[in-house]
């Protein structure tokens, strides 16, 4: 027969020890508190603010008003100027910006022909074109960046004649690189290795510490002569093997079950895919070092997958974020690796154009080993 005193008993003990568990009860309350600030304020998917070129072949008072309508609609912002079609394109490879418009120099003449033609409230003669009066080439592999940017085709032109327009012809010719059919598992595909290395990387070395301590384990490394540093370096490289492997699997049936190629160099793919796994296993081992027991170090997993899922521009555009949530996201990993593995798998960057991610992922890798091995240190006096 069940007791109820018995039952209490328990309940009373498992209070207690959850209060004593301040860490998961930190988990309790942050985890949904997080996913309700993400989901309600900085996932959005109506893109605005996107970053972009302009290339001004004409350089006229024209051709400056037109760029003002554009940027007025709040769908980009131009943050370059370049004056060749070629550094716009090498920009939108190095992700330093998402589109460029191009401006040519014959856009006076396309504008008053567009005026002559669509300015009347009149349907246009039968037969009666007018040529797209600028174009613009924008990086496809995101598909809703994409659709942002497809949204201009039609863009009015009646402030710029003073005078309402009717033109059933597209106003800007658009030209999308590396995913011009618009199939989203291309953009999916590279960024689910980002997704599937930080959870399985952080997940083994999160546990690694702690599991040593829970299978006595400990003693017997604090008798040893081994350093911290040597212990850290000698718990990440078994995984590194692991790592790789996925990626192999993922990208492979990525080219085989979905046609997705990779455009750029392999010595290029594996070199940052390396840096990205170091750093990986080196927060994974900083969390090792704080979590007390291994549920402690899931519930921490956990903790930092959520985000890196959310904001490292998986699912949704990190342009689409708001300041506050792309300040935190550029403080993961993940988010510098969606980068340059969707630059060299898509867009054939090499290491110069992936620079700045690249440098800091090993920074965060190198810093994240020296305090994992500095707090193993502190726990061992």
């Amino acid at each position: 027969m069940i007791s109820a005193r018995r039952t209490m008993a328990i309940l009373r003990k498992e209070l207690l020890q959850l209060r004593r568990d301040r860490l998961t009860f930190g988990m309790i309350v942050m985890i949904p508190l997080i996913q309700l600030v993400l989901f309600g304020y900085a996932i959005n998917t109506e893109i605005r603010h996107i970053p972009a070129a302009v290339v001004d072949q004409s350089n006229t008072s024209l051709s400056l008003a037109l760029t003002q309508m554009v940027e007025a609609t709040q769908v980009v912002r131009f943050e370059q100027r370049f004056v060749t079609v070629e550094e716009a394109e090498r920009a939108i490879v190095r992700a330093e910006v998402r589109a460029a418009f191009i401006i040519p120099r014959d856009i006076d003449d396309r504008l008053v022909r567009s005026a002559a033609i669509f300015g009347s409230r009149a349907p246009p003669a039968q037969g009666e074109t007018a040529r797209p009066v600028a174009q613009w080439i924008a990086d496809g592999s995101d598909t809703l960046v994409a659709g942002a940017i497809r949204s201009l085709r039609l863009m009015p032109l009646g402030e710029l004649f003073r005078e309402p327009t009717n033109a059933p012809a597209p106003t800007f010719e658009v030209t999308l690189f590396y995913n011009p059919e618009q199939r989203t598992v291309v953009n999916i595909v590279p960024g689910l290795v980002g997704v599937i290395l930080t959870m399985t990387m952080i997940m083994f070395t999160g546990a690694a510490i702690v599991r040593e301590s829970e299978r006595g384990n400990m003693e017997m490394l604090i008798t040893t002569p081994i350093r911290p540093l040597e212990l850290m370096i000698g718990k990440i490289i078994p995984y590194i093997g692991i790592g790789l492997v996925q990626v192999v699997i993922i990208l492979g049936l990525g080219a085989v079950l979905f046609s997705v190629r990779i455009a750029g160099s392999l010595g290029t793919l594996l070199l940052v895919t390396l840096l990205f796994i170091f750093a990986s296993l080196s927060l994974g081992l900083v969390l090792s070092t704080v979590a007390k027991n291994q549920l402690q170090a899931m519930q921490m997993t956990i903790f930092i997958l959520l985000p890196s899922i959310l904001l490292s521009g998986f699912m949704f555009p990190y342009e689409g974020m708001p300041r506050g949530a792309q300040l935190i996201a550029d403080l993961l990993p993940a988010t510098h690796f969606m980068r340059v593995i969707r630059g060299v798998v898509l867009r054939d960057a090499d290491v110069a154009d992936l620079g700045p991610d690249a440098a800091w992922l090993l920074g965060f890798a190198v810093l994240g080993l020296i305090v994992a091995a500095l707090r193993f240190r502190k726990r061992l006096d």
